[in-house]
């Protein structure tokens, strides 16, 4: 009997020291790893060229110094920036440890996010302008995406600022199969002005506004109450969680190091391109990255580098941008038509992709159903059925209406034909397609009708080109009388299957 205790006590022990161990290794730092991500990006490997060293730099560092200071320095630099900025950015050990990150341990990787920042900071400032908030938020979207606008976490947050689905959807960011406007770095940080000015009018202090956009709202609420009432970040940071605790000062130390940069010896990498040596373009007809490449003499690696907002390699048609290098964006507009008949004249060829549009569909979720049973039956993907349904780890409760994008085959077969330059060959093509329309609509064996609610910013020729139908349907359909949509409008849109 001794004996047995003497083993349950040693197996306790064991058990004991193991779990101890374990729970000594602390998880990988999020903003470490963002920036890891940033380095091993194959997509980044030819956008820069290496660093521009200037051997006759002030301060007389050699190309492999790597100078470090005492906290007084620190602490000064920080408060020159404090004196002209609306942020509390004070130094302490906790800036102290993400400053030794940025600018000791992730040199390569800040350098290369510096070169970055030339494509991407001018635009930030010019709409945090717009909104009228602090343009010190420009660093936000480093610690969050280390500015890889493609960036996807654990949760599900993607983009240059991190949006969750139902976030992004709340200020107006779609997601479908082709396109994620979450990573359209324009549109995503357009939305991140909104959603940080709506976080102000809430807490009415900056500090709080980083912590919130992190954690979220709720969040930060419950460790105000947790605190006794405190309304300060560092009053109530013991209360929030890890990752939040560490987000306002990476925040401080981001601010610190592209400020002072040189004083590290630290420079950008060289951008493929700076945000003024781009432009964009609306793309009219469906292309792939493959044809752009060929047709514009660009690699498709560039196009992907400008265009993240695109998940498929292609370009939907109805009215969709293109950024580019202006040289491109140029030799594009001066040949549009015949880049466009060129496109066309691929369609029959191995190498093209048919002419695709998304239509969507709502799936009533039975009892006992699987998500990747109604995967199958739409031929869509688990994950984009839990993004658009913002479907957790709790799954899917019976009767839920399931919003399902379904990529169906556009008829092309009347824009196959040539048009002459003469007005009866287009006469005969508008005859055709009008004829080609009718028939389908014989054919088909149900109709169906489908509401969207139109969002901020929509138009009449968004929404249609979106169900794949004319402007002029939408419109007869709704007795509208013009073109104006306003938010929340409830639009009955036909769909023929």
């Amino acid at each position: 009997m001794v004996s047995l205790k003497k083993y349950f006590v040693l197996a306790l022990a064991t058990l004991t020291s193991s779990f101890t161990f374990s729970q000594s290794l602390s998880a990988d730092d999020p903003i470490a790893a963002m920036l890891d991500s940033l380095a091993t990006k194959k997509i980044f490997e030819k956008a820069f060229a290496k660093p521009v060293f200037p051997k006759n730099n002030k301060h007389k560092f050699t190309i492999d110094s790597v100078p470090r200071y005492d906290d007084y320095t620190y602490q000064a630099r920080l408060a020159k920036l404090d004196a002209n900025s609306p942020f509390d950015l004070i130094y302490n050990p906790h800036v102290k440890g993400f400053i030794e990150l940025y600018a000791v341990r992730k040199r390569e990787s800040v350098s290369r996010m510096m070169g970055v920042a030339q494509l991407y900071y001018p635009m930030f400032e010019e709409i945090l302008d717009r909104y009228n908030i602090p343009l010190e938020l420009k660093h936000l979207a480093v610690i969050e995406s280390a500015l890889i606008p493609y960036a996807k976490s654990r949760a599900g947050a993607t983009g240059l600022w991190q949006f969750m689905y139902p976030t992004g959807k709340m200020y107006g960011l779609n997601v479908s199969s082709y396109v994620d406007e979450r990573c359209d770095p324009y549109k995503a940080t357009v939305a991140a002005a909104e959603y940080l000015k709506s976080l102000y009018s809430m807490f009415n202090d900056w500090q709080m506004v980083l912590a919130a956009y992190n954690a979220g709202p709720g969040t930060i609420s419950k460790a105000i109450r947790r605190s006794g009432g405190k309304k300060t970040y560092w009053e109530i940071r013991p209360f929030l969680p890890t990752e939040t605790q560490g987000y306002v000062p990476a925040f401080i130390a981001a601010n610190y190091v592209m400020n002072y940069s040189q004083e590290h010896n630290l420079y950008p990498s060289t951008p493929r391109k700076t945000y003024f040596e781009v432009d964009t373009v609306v793309v009219k007809e469906q292309m792939t990255f493959s044809q752009i490449s060929q047709a514009l003499d660009i690699s498709e690696e560039e196009v992907q580098y400008f265009n993240p907002q695109y998940r498929k390699n292609l370009i939907p048609a109805g009215g969709n941008s293109m950024c580019l290098p202006k040289a491109q964006i140029g030799l594009f507009l001066t040949n549009e038509q015949d880049i466009y008949v060129a496109v066309k004249s691929q369609q029959n060829s191995s190498e093209s992709v048919a002419n695709v549009k998304e239509v969507l569909k709502m799936h009533t979720y039975r009892k006992g159903e699987k998500l990747s049973t109604v995967a199958r039956k739409y031929g869509v993907t688990i994950s984009d059925l839990k993004n658009w349904n913002y479907i957790g780890k709790r799954g899917v409760k019976p009767g839920k209406q399931l919003r399902v994008y379904v990529r169906e085959q556009a008829n092309e077969a009347p824009k196959k034909i040539e048009i002459e330059p003469n007005t009866n060959a287009v006469a005969n093509k508008t005859e055709t397609e009008e004829a080609s329309k009718t028939l389908a609509e014989t054919k088909t064996d149900k109709v169906q009708y489908v509401y969207h609610k139109v969002k901020k910013g929509e138009t009449l020729y968004r929404v249609a080109s979106r169900y794949g139908v004319d402007v002029s349907t939408v419109k007869t359909l709704n007795s509208l009388k013009s073109n104006g949509l306003r938010q929340g409008q409830l639009l009955k849109i036909k769909t023929v299957d």
